[in-house]
């Protein structure tokens, strides 16, 4: 078999699909539609209904006193000078008839002017009434559920695996104050929970690491002896591979139990370092296998941890490695920034990977046609234990087939 440096180039990778650009920014406060501005537009929007209906009211009322209380004028005699002083339209001199009825279109006119004065005074103060209204309104809903902002608050510090943070409300016993309590059993609940999951890790981690190391001592000691005949070699050596896998086995249900957990305390850690760490572990199995790496890696930053990230950029190429090609395979390692986020590309050759059976690679203990047990690529769990990591980080992982066979898996994890 060639060495890997002499393998020929391998083709290029189909172009990348477009990666968003992380997550959407929220709106502020008051652009979106919270329980306080609906409540703040309710409490508005009926008092403005209200003001309306009342203002029309004594805007009906109001004229009808105008035309029913003011008294009529009437004019007898033969002659007869009016003064316009109020009126401009009426007239000085005339007849007793025409006088009498320019007189009543001038009060007719001063009623519809007092009525119109009056309305255009009552909507400005409905409207000046109203913009109170909304801003009473918005205090007074933001001070009814600031109970529910604590809720809020405590509910993000607990979905961060901060188990230990309580509600704790005080004020009258009402229905904020029940599902305050409410939610502060259910924290005390899961808090138990958890508490006894990470005990049973640990102490599953002991027990069973311990006989497995103590097994594998054994074996490597009597595998040493060379007093031993080639039927005990052999059989100590099927042990010993057996062992070997039930300590692969036993490391990766732990740390899948682990991983399913959001990691809290991040730091900044260089992609592009965890994935060459990554590369340089599995270049001598590589060349073993004859099994070119190869890609171009920027340096881009992630906020996690650190062991995690390179236990996923491990699994995914040593995953690459094992399942590829018998000759001439290669596995390409891309880490490169995208806005608000960084991609880790791991492609390879290998077997033809049909679409429906991509999403069960990432279930425990599946492998692309092959048994659960019996094989010598692992224990089935790299990629689920890599989807449980990404997810621990909020971030997403993706797989699509190569055409000519091979894998491209993506992984996308905010910056």
């Amino acid at each position: 078999m060639p060495p890997a440096s002499q393998a020929p180039a391998p083709p290029a990778l189909p172009p990348a699909p477009p990666v968003g650009p992380g997550p959407r920014r929220r709106p502020p406060p008051w652009l979106r539609p919270t329980i306080r501005i609906r409540l703040t537009l309710l409490y508005g929007g009926m008092f403005l209904v209200a003001g309306v209906v009342l203002l029309t009211l004594i805007y009906v009322l109001a004229a009808q006193t105008l035309r029913k209380g003011t008294p009529e004028f009437r004019i007898f005699g033969t002659d007869v000078r009016v003064g316009n002083a109020s009126c401009p339209g009426l007239p000085s001199l005339g007849t007793i008839g025409e006088i009498n009825a320019a007189i009543s279109d001038c009060l007719h006119d001063q009623r519809e002017g007092a009525l119109h004065r009056f309305l255009n005074h009552s909507l400005a103060a409905l409207v000046g009434l109203t913009v109170v209204a909304f801003a009473f309104g918005y205090a007074m809903a933001g001070r009814v559920l600031s109970p529910l902002g604590r809720i809020t608050r405590t509910a993000q510090r607990v979905a961060g695996s901060d188990l230990h943070r309580r509600i704790e409300l005080g004020g009258p016993d009402d229905e904020l104050k029940e599902l305050a309590d409410t939610f502060d059993q259910m924290l005390d609940r899961l808090d138990r929970a958890f508490e006894s999951q990470r005990r049973f890790v640990a102490n599953a981690s002991h027990e069973l690491r311990t006989p497995l190391a103590i097994n594998r001592t054994l074996l490597e000691v009597q595998l040493a002896d060379p007093a031993a005949s080639p039927e005990l070699a052999q059989l100590g050596k099927t042990l010993l591979a057996t062992n070997e896998r039930s300590e692969q086995l036993v490391e990766g249900l732990l740390l899948l139990a682990r991983s399913e957990n959001r990691v809290v305390d991040k730091k900044p850690v260089d992609l592009s370092e965890v994935a060459a760490q990554a590369v340089d572990q599995t270049r001598e199995e590589a060349h073993a296998k004859g099994v070119a790496l190869r890609g171009a890696r920027e340096r881009v930053f992630v906020q996690g941890n650190g062991v995690l990230l390179e236990r996923i950029a491990l699994n995914l190429v040593q995953n690459a490695v094992r399942y590829n090609v018998p000759e001439g395979g290669w596995v390409e390692v891309v880490t490169e920034p995208q806005p608000g986020c960084a991609v880790l590309v791991v492609a390879n050759t290998g077997p033809v990977v049909p679409a429906y059976e991509v999403e069960n690679l990432f279930e425990p203990f599946r492998r692309l046609r092959t048994e659960r047990t019996g094989s010598d690529k692992g224990v089935g769990l790299g990629l689920s234990i890599v989807r449980s990591v990404v997810r621990a980080h909020d971030g997403s992982i993706t797989a699509q087939p190569r055409e000519g066979g091979g894998l491209i898996m993506r992984v996308v994890l905010p910056r």
